[in-house]
């Protein structure tokens, strides 16, 4: 069976890598000559609104999916009656709109951050007096690794901010103080059995994720929390795939922050730390395909590479270490690569986390997720 994913970045790739022990083939649809998926599944180049080209690629393929929340839902509509689209098209158009995504929460009963929409410098004011400040103002399309967001400390800076942000439809939220990040990653069958990851433990650095600890500590009632938030989401969007929730920790209780409808950046240490990877889990529900066992082996953490990688051979003599380098050009605040360190237990993780700081250059790194091995160590 073909499988098409319509983005061709390094989600594609590991999904492209974990396709061929099913006896699946992948081929990716993606704009950019350079896709980095080219390296290891054949890439049809064109743009995402592209219809000839989409139809040329879907004729090659049994399934279509994507990558990458920014594709056209309009697009994927179109191509689900020729072939099965899943995740569906629906269920793209409302995570890729955070003003859509939010009130979907809010039906569902999962708390968000106070927010206000913003559809024209008109409202900015009306908005404004709503929420309390600072804030944090959000394009409603397009934004992701931190992109298309603007802090707004006092109703003062608003107006800046907007035309910082193009001027374009928005969502204002009051800023969150939150104790921790954490994501659920899950996975829907075509059945509709749903099946969850540990929740996981997130650090962002400049916006864009530079850890993930897994499985978090946490207590029971948090992950029923996130698994009911889970269940009610993807039943509401008949959802079919892998997809992850982003929430802060405030005061003992879950917030829903946003939804990424696609394999996720804090699912990767699932490679090597779980007992089926998000790769290979989503492929299994968009081809129908029973689901795998979404238990963690052991404790890991994921380092995210932006910008540049670190040396190679020096990373490779850390116990436990699988590195992965997406074969992408450096760039500053571009994802190049990323490894895993894995461990039996919590102490064993902590003393190789402590390796790959101090060998790597990399202590500011580690720093924030070995504080938390050490504390679940000492406890």
């Amino acid at each position: 069976m073909r499988v098409g994913v319509i983005g061709g970045g390094q989600l594609a790739r590991m999904l492209a890598i974990a396709a061929a022990p099913l006896g699946l083939r992948v081929l990716a649809f993606d704009p950019a000559l350079d896709a980095c998926t080219e390296s290891v599944a054949p890439v049809d180049h064109g743009g995402f609104d592209d219809l000839p080209a989409l139809h040329r690629f879907a004729e090659g393929c049994d399934f279509i999916t994507f990558d990458f929340e920014n594709v056209s839902a309009d697009a994927l509509a179109e191509l689900s009656a020729m072939r099965p689209v899943r995740p569906n098209a629906a269920a793209l158009a409302t995570t890729q709109d955070r003003a859509l995504e939010k009130a979907l929460f809010r039906r569902l009963e999962t708390r968000v951050a106070d927010f206000a929409e913003i559809s024209s410098a008109d409202g900015l004011h009306t908005s404004a007096g709503e929420l309390a400040f600072p804030a944090i103002l959000k394009t409603r399309r397009l934004g992701y690794d931190g992109k298309g967001q603007a802090r707004v400390e006092s109703a003062d800076g608003i107006a800046a901010a907007f035309a910082e942000l193009g001027s374009v439809p928005c969502v204002l939220e009051s800023r969150v103080r939150f104790q921790r990040e954490l994501s659920l990653v899950g996975v829907r069958g075509i059945d509709g059995e749903l099946l969850c990851y540990p929740l996981v433990e997130n650090v962002h650095v400049n916006g864009i994720l530079s850890t993930s600890l897994a499985p978090a500590r946490v207590r029971p009632e948090l992950e029923s929390q996130a698994h009911v938030c889970a269940e009610r989401l993807a039943t509401a969007l008949d959802y079919v795939g892998v997809f992850a929730i982003e929430f802060f920790e405030v005061d003992g209780r879950l917030l829903a922050n946003e939804v990424a409808p696609r394999v996720h950046n804090s699912g990767h240490w699932t490679i090597e730390g779980a007992e089926t990877s998000q790769f290979e889990n989503h492929l299994r529900a968009v081809t129908g395909l029973p689901l795998g066992s979404t238990a963690a082996r052991g404790v890991s953490c994921m380092l995210n590479w932006i910008g540049e990688l670190p040396d190679i051979a020096t990373a490779l003599r850390i116990p436990g270490l699988h590195w992965h380098d997406y074969g992408k050009e450096a760039r500053p605040g571009r994802k190049v690569g990323h490894a895993t360190i894995t461990a039996k237990d919590f102490d064993e993780l902590a003393g190789r986390l402590e390796m790959a700081g101090q060998v790597l250059g990399r202590e500011w790194q580690v720093a924030p997720a070995l504080g938390v091995v050490s504390s679940h160590c000492a406890a």
